[in-house]
């Protein structure tokens, strides 16, 4: 993962900062799962976890594929794209300036 701006650091750093997040990031780290093994291994309903897919999809921290099972359903899969942040002084400063510290729209 190479980060370009200031703005996708700070996307990147708020997808990180919820535990669930964490913690699916955790899960797929050790292997791909489909939406309804998420929500039984974190114990939160699928609606939920979706919020929390979304925004690590947004940061590109995941990636998400529809495949279809044997039995003909489709199931949607998640995956950990692969990914190394060093956070230091300089380099929050070399995307300091490309922040454009829009106020998120809530």
């Amino acid at each position: 993962m190479n980060i370009q701006n200031g703005d996708e650091l700070l996307r990147i750093l708020e997808a990180l900062s919820n535990p669930y997040r964490l913690k699916i990031i955790s899960i797929l780290h050790q292997e791909r799962q489909y939406v309804s093994q998420l929500a039984r291994s974190l114990g939160i309903s699928r609606p939920l976890l979706y919020l929390h897919l979304q925004r690590l999809e947004e940061a590109n921290l995941i990636k998400g594929d529809y495949e279809v099972s044997d039995k003909g359903k489709t199931m949607k899969y998640f995956e950990l794209n692969p990914f190394f942040i060093e956070l230091n002084p300089q380099f929050i400063t070399e995307l300091a300036d490309s922040l454009t510290l829009k106020k998120k729209k809530e």
